[in-house]
């Protein structure tokens, strides 16, 4: 483990975000507020903390993997107690865990909230926590890796952006790690801009565009009115956030396919096509199943749509409270909180291009018992699938279902109902936000106990850095000296 340079990259991460704390600043100025006060003491703090990290150089410039796993994970949590402190010092959130627990779900884009009255905050906390969904969203370390000059070494930048890039693989898409890091937040910047301007000119004023825009962008979910999307009683704005959230679901490789022209090679993704098809289909069981509590098919198609892009992409935004569906339409919610949106998006859950390997892995399982001497391999995207990337997909798989399980055993002893337990803690761990029970689009997790919630934003941390990171941090052997 090499200590300096683990201490100086978060140091300049924290950096970083004592500069965006500055952002919440001005629009609690804006709207004269004197919330702005612990945004700028944060902001002071946050440099202090960063400058004592950045003090010593490194002696060595040897990085291994395990120093960028604990590299992404020490600055999620660094980054998530620096960010709860406007909350807690303002006072707007009195407990430092639950300030703790709403800036973790924002981060890690889950949208899960402790607030029973979100309206109630200041303008500056409303933005600042809509703000940490689109800085978490693409990931502050690629943010990092973006601008930082400290973050030019190739072999070490990569092995932060596979640790902090959603997915069972992440590439390069250009030769420089750091060109890539550009490119990945042009487009991800151009897209929330773009999706704001169409907001306004729908009529929604121009603060709940932005924030509703941030929410959309890091599929993160956080909404300044109780009622979420559906407050707003506007089926232009459901359709165009809608359509946005299903779009940020995608991995964003295929975005610079199409900058290059290569639309073509952008529409032959297997996951692509995959996403889609699960898109339409569950929208198309969810209309049919709950036709009958709407007036006419154009309230029942955009209903059904809104919650599967909300819930397959993770964002949780809700158009209305979908815990009064049937059962069905329900456990198709629930198959989508799990599954989650593609590799190399904003999105969480285990993704899918790996459920599609899953199921080839199983088909190729099933044909092998039936021809024993039959040699034939696993293909994704046009490329053989190699041992090692399956092996990979099963730990992953094997290691979630464990967080599941081993999380929800924890939160059952706080006694509350079966669905409402589990649901959370599936949530959590797929960074989807609401759940259904005392959980659901109507409800929050403030019931829960101090307990619950450490483990609970440990789970969405977890489930935003696809699990080791996180794990590692437990691992004694992380922590040896080279």
């Amino acid at each position: 483990m090499n200590t300096r340079i683990i201490a100086r990259t978060v140091g300049l991460v924290i950096r970083i975000e004592a500069a965006l704390l500055l952002l919440p600043a001005v629009v609690g100025m804006l709207y004269g507020e004197h919330e702005t006060l612990y945004f700028l003491l944060t902001a002071v703090l946050a440099l202090g903390l960063s400058i004592l990290l950045t003090l010593k150089k490194p002696v060595s410039t040897v990085f291994y993997a395990r120093d960028g796993l604990l590299i992404v994970a020490l600055s999620w949590v660094a980054m998530s107690a620096l960010g709860a402190l406007p909350f807690f010092l303002s006072g707007e959130i009195p407990s430092f865990v639950d300030s703790f627990f709403e800036t973790v779900s924002g981060f890690t884009t889950t949208g899960s909230s402790i607030l029973t009255d979100v309206e109630s905050l200041s303008r500056g906390m409303l933005f600042w926590r809509s703000f940490t969904h689109w800085i978490g969203g693409m990931g502050i370390l690629v943010f990092a890796l973006a601008v930082l000059p400290a973050a030019k070494g190739e072999s070490r930048a990569m092995h932060i952006l596979r640790a902090e890039m959603p997915g069972p693989s992440i590439d390069k898409l250009v030769p420089k790690v750091r060109t890539t890091a550009l490119i990945l937040y042009a487009v991800y910047f151009v897209m929330t801009v773009v999706e704001i301007v169409l907001l306004v000119l729908g009529g929604m004023d121009l603060f709940d565009s932005v924030v509703n825009s941030f929410g959309t962008a890091g599929t993160g979910g956080f909404s300044v009115r109780a009622e979420s999307i559906g407050a707003y009683h506007s089926p232009y704005a459901e359709w165009v956030i809608g359509i946005f959230m299903l779009l940020f679901g995608i991995n964003f490789n295929l975005y610079y396919l199409i900058l290059l022209g290569k639309v073509g090679s952008a529409l032959k993704s297997q996951e692509l096509r995959w996403y889609l098809i699960i898109v339409a289909l569950s929208t198309g069981a969810i209309a049919l199943n709950t036709a009958h509590l709407f007036e006419n098919a154009g309230d029942i198609i955009r209903a059904a749509f809104f919650q599967v892009s909300s819930i397959i992409t993770t964002t949780g935004y809700a158009s209305l409270n979908y815990d009064g569906w049937p059962a069905f339409s329900k456990m198709i919610i629930v198959f989508l909180t799990a599954l989650g949106a593609c590799a190399g998006s904003t999105g969480g859950g285990l993704k899918v291009s790996r459920l599609v390997m899953l199921v080839k892995a199983i088909g190729q399982e099933a044909r092998s018992m039936i021809h024993p001497r039959a040699v034939k391999h696993i293909k994704f995207e046009g490329r053989p699938v190699s041992r090692e990337t399956l092996d990979g997909v099963m730990v992953f798989f094997s290691a979630y279902v464990f967080l599941l399980l081993g999380s929800m055993l924890v939160v059952a002893f706080d006694g509350f109902d079966l669905v409402s337990t589990s649901t959370a803690v599936l949530t959590c761990v797929g960074n989807v936000g609401p759940g259904l029970g005392m959980v659901g689009p109507a409800g929050n997790f403030s019931e829960f106990s101090v307990l619950s919630k450490l483990v609970l934003s440990f789970d969405m941390l977890a489930g935003r850095l696809e699990l080791f990171p996180m794990f590692i941090l437990f691992a004694p052997g992380a922590w040896k000296r080279s």
